[in-house]
Formats: C-alpha cells, structure tokens, sequence
C-alpha cells in the first residue's frame, strides 16, 4: 500500500493589504450597476497596476475589496498611499451618494500561502485595521510601522493600543498620513492663556521594567501644572501620542495648538532618582531653561515640584511664589504605595479584562500600604465602572455595591483630588445612578483642574445621563481642545453622539457614532446609538446592520437590560433609545 506523502505548507513573511470599499452597500441602493462599473474601472485602471508597480500581487478579491500581498511593508505602504491618492483625485468631482473610497489596512505577518489566497492572523489583523481606517484613509499596525518609518514620504498618528474583534492580544496601530495631507489638517488657534504639552520624557533607567515610573512622573508633572487654572494643559493621552517618536517640536506646537513644550527624561538608580527636563518655545524652537534635579527616591515629589515650578517661572516669571506652594500636591507619604499607583495606572490603560482586574489589584495593594489614597479608591472605582460598561462583570450585585463603596471612599478623601473626584463621581452616576451627587463631585473635581480631558469627557456623559444635551456638547467641545489627538477620542464621539440623539438630531448622531465606531469598532455604546439613529432616522438598512454588529459585540444585550448599558435618569430617553434599537431589530 502506498502511503500519501504529508501536504507541505508554505509559510511566510508577507506585508499583506486588505481593502474594502466604504459605505459599499449604501452605494449598491443607489445604484447597483454604476457603483459595480465604477469599483471594476478603478480597480483596473488604478488599483492593480500601482499594486504590480510595487512588486504586489492580488490574492484575491472579495466583492467590495480586495486581499493582496507584498515582499515588505515599504512597498505595500507606497502602493496604498499612491492608489488612495490617484483615487481621490479621480473621484473628487463625483456627488457624496456615488463617491468610491477604500479603507486600507497593512500588516506584517507570517502567513500561510495558497495560489489563490492566504490565512493567518498576519491577514486577520490586517483586515481589522481596514475596518478602523477612515474612508480614502490607511491604517498599519506597529509591526508594519517599525519598519516604513523613516523610509517613506508619511507621517503617522500613533492610535494607541486597540482590541480588534477575534484578535488575542492588543494591536498597537498607527494612522498614515501624506505629508501634503497632515499640512492641510486645521491649524488650532492658540488659547488666549500660555498654553504647554508636556511629552513623555526618556526612561534612561537600566531596567526598561521602569517604563511606567518615568511614565508617571511625566503623568504628575502635567497633573501639577493643570491645577494653575490660568494655565491650558494639552492632556497627557494626547502628548503620548508621540512616545517613542522624533518629534519636530514646531509640529507638535501646530498639532496641539499650544505654545511650549516641556521634554525630559527620568533615570531611576536604586534609592536615587534624577530628573532632567527642557522647555521649550514651540513657535520658534528656543530653548526657554534647560535644568537637572537629583535626589534620594524618597524626595520625588519635591523634584517633581521643582520641575513644575520651573515651568511656571519660566512661562509666568511675576507669579507669587504663594500660588505655586498652593497648586502643589503630594499624594501619599508612602512610596511602595504609590509604586503599586502608578503600575496600576499603566495597566488600566490597556482596555483588557486581564489588564483591568490587575490594574485592580494593584491599587488595591496601593490601598493597603495607604488607606488615605484617594485617587487609588477613585481608579478603583473605575476598574469596577468598566468591568460594567464592558459586560466584564460576573458578580453584578456585590461588584456594583463594592464599586459604590470606593466611589465613596474616594470622594470622601480627595477634596482636593481632582482624580478621586471625577472617577469617583462617574462611578456613583453608572453604577449606583447617583446622579446629583455625582454631578457636585465632578464639578469640584474640574474647579481644582480644568484641564483635565477626561474628567471633561466623563462629565459629557454624565450630563447625558442627567438629559443635559446641550451641556454635554460643551463639555465635549472642551475635552477635544484639551486633548486633540487623543487616542481615546471615540468616547468623545459617543458622548456627541448620545447628545444629538438626546436633541432629536438623528443624522448628525448618526455621523458622530460613525466616526466613533470607526476609531473602535467595538465600542457599544456607539454601536447602539448608530442602529438607533438610522432607525429613527428611517434607514433601517443601516439600523439592523448596526445592530448586527452591536450583538455581535455583545449577544445578551436586549431592550430589557439597555439601562445597565446605558443608565438614562429620564425615563423618556430610555424610552426613545429603546424605541430606536426595537426597530432596529433588538429583541425584548
């Protein structure tokens, strides 16, 4: 008997694009047989022989799209940025209902190859990253980033760490931009008061570990310089955006439309610590101090304070020497305590269950070693309102009652904590639907720092909550001047969105909860007001398939527990909302 011989795979390393068209079945209700034409001449006429220039082969094309693979990223990248161009300029003439863009995404990856296709999560991911991009736009993940940057005519927007549907692990994904492109972005007026980002300064410490103690010095250096009211300070998810990046600062001025940047690094050496920054004119890229601060670990905040005062100097040399003594905070005597803080901090970032529950674990150990630390209750509180808003929660009786318990703990001890106050206070309106006091909480928390971005954010959504639509658009307007690259801006969005939708604005809700699903496909809250707009809007074409993607994010959700998604005080709204999503399709 003959024995089979085994299949061999072939396996490699491939840049691999995935593209689709936007809005492709609005544009088939249009008009079936011109968008067909149209799609099939460019993808004749443009796509395919750009993909061929660039070494790059079709694998396949899947009716609105197409899959295709390159030797390297640098080609792939190039093959997208010229098609999406020559596209642009083709179509630019066309009315909105006819208008073809792709949605590009690139990813480097080890991939399974077939003649006619390919598999892997090299081809997952660069699919997700299609669906993230903007219409006519390109997203690449950081595999594909580390090796086009500085070989291509581009600039990037880092977006963060995002979940993509079916992925495992957080994909770190950056946005590319022509440099003729990120010239024509509006130019931010500046602020009529001195206005600073502060960057991520360098960990020039021997243990990378320590990535998240210069991270947080950074984090309470801008925290100081926020509490000087006078003061307009870019948020720290904002200034982040260029960690890791060679940075022009007259750009960044441009990008954030603030006047000074402060830079630094932070070396950690056993019981010593050294601070060094530099502030700088980003208008005309003078150097305004450069100093260095050095000291036992034990005077952290005195170094940082040192810092700060120098920036304030610097910016406003006639201030009293009284007001900065005044907006200096130390948050706890006990450094173990405020270690565990700041790597709690750093993990409550990541949008994760396993990230969340350890960022809870470890502000609760910050708890233990000080029980007066009100900003560790109040991120506590927050781990518990995602664990919610995400459907994380597996106890929802005692989890709720303990997220009360440290919302309160948090409010109760931070006075002056704007961080304790805010987070406590979103916490006691979405989870204990606490409203009023919550509405007091945040409010002090924003007089003591009004320029915190997301407090500005929460507060959007809390005013929604409340039925306060005009309000929350002023708070939104505020968290996006505050923040305007803010890899978080989806919930921005959302909170836009719910407001107009609050107002009886349906198509201009539906624009703000397109844009937000766009930046994070799975953020339900967007998912909804999507399918709840269209709905009342009469699409119902866009209505079910939003809520097609809303089950699919998450399959319990029905009209009989949409007030744990979305605590409405105002028994009206509720009652709209759910009348939108019921004739979208979601079950009772």
């Amino acid at each position: 008997m003959v024995q089979e011989r085994p299949v061999r795979i072939e396996r490699r390393l491939s840049a691999i694009l995935a593209a689709d068209v936007a809005g492709y079945s609005r544009l088939m209700h249009h008009d079936e047989e011109a968008t067909h034409a149209n799609l099939a001449a460019l993808l004749v006429e443009v796509v395919n022989p750009t993909i061929a220039e660039h070494s790059g082969r079709i694998v396949k094309n899947t009716g609105d799209g197409f899959l295709a693979e390159f030797p390297s990223a640098v080609r792939a990248v190039r093959a997208a940025m010229e098609f999406q161009t020559r596209i642009k300029e083709l179509t630019t003439a066309d009315a909105e209902d006819r208008h073809i863009a792709l949605r590009v995404g690139v990813n480097i990856g080890d991939v399974i190859v077939e003649p006619h296709d390919v598999f892997g999560d090299g081809v997952n991911i660069a699919a997700r990253l299609e669906g993230i991009a903007e219409p006519g736009g390109i997203c690449i993940s950081s595999s594909a980033y580390d090796q086009v940057v500085g070989k291509i005519a581009a600039e990037f927007v880092d977006l963060g760490e995002q979940r993509l549907k079916n992925i495992a692990r957080p994909i770190r994904i950056f946005k590319v931009m022509d440099r003729v492109t990120a010239k024509q972005r509006p130019v931010l007026a500046l602020p009529d008061k001195p206005s600073i980002a502060v960057l991520p300064f360098q960990n020039l410490s021997a243990d990378p570990e320590q990535e998240y103690f210069a991270d947080g010095v950074v984090e309470d250096i801008t925290m100081a310089l926020s509490r000087f009211p006078w003061l307009f300070v870019i948020a720290r998810n904002s200034s982040f955006t260029y960690k890791g990046r060679v940075v022009d600062v007259k750009q960044v001025g441009r990008e954030l439309g603030i006047r000074y940047l402060l830079e630094g690094s932070v070396r950690k050496a056993g019981n010593r610590i050294r601070i060094a920054g530099q502030l700088i004119d980003a208008e005309t890229g003078a150097h305004l101090w450069v100093d260095r601060f050095e000291g036992a670990l034990e005077d952290i905040f005195e170094l940082q304070d040192h810092v700060t005062s120098r920036v304030v100097g610097a910016i406003a040399p006639k201030l009293q020497d009284a007001e900065i003594k005044r907006a200096k905070h130390k948050p706890t005597e006990n450094l173990d305590a405020y270690d565990y803080y700041l790597r709690g901090l750093a993990k409550a970032r990541r949008h994760t269950v396993e990230a969340n529950d350890k960022a809870l674990q470890l502000f609760s150990k910050a708890i233990a070693l000080d029980p007066g630390l009100a900003c560790a209750y109040g991120m506590a509180a927050w781990c518990y309102t995602q664990r919610k808003a995400r459907g994380w929660m597996i106890e929802h009786v005692q989890e709720s009652a303990e997220a009360t318990r440290l919302a309160r703990k948090a409010v109760h001890l931070g006075g002056d904590d704007p961080v304790a106050l805010c987070m406590g206070g979103y916490a006691l309106a979405f989870v204990a639907h606490d409203f009023d006091d919550a509405a007091a909480f945040m409010d002090r928390g924003l007089a003591v720092n009004p320029n915190l971005a997301q407090a500005w954010m929460l507060s959007s959504w809390l005013r929604i909550w409340r039925g306060e639509p005009d309000l929350a658009l002023d708070h939104v307007a505020q968290a996006m001047r505050l923040s305007p690259v803010d890899p978080s801006q989806y919930g921005m969005l959302g909170a836009a969105a719910y407001a107009h939708f609050l107002a009886g604005r349906y198509d201009v809700a539906s624009s703000y909860a397109e844009k937000s699903m766009r930046d994070n496909p799975t953020f339900l809250l967007s998912i909804c007001s999507f399918a709840a707009s269209n709905a009342l809007a009469g699409r119902p074409g866009q209505a079910q398939s939003g809520l097609a993607q809303a089950l699919e994010c998450s399959p319990k959700l029905r009209a009989s527990n949409l007030n744990d998604l979305a605590p409405f005080r105002r028994p009206e709204d509720l009652a709209t909302f759910a009348k939108g999503l019921r004739q979208a399709g979601l079950p009772e």
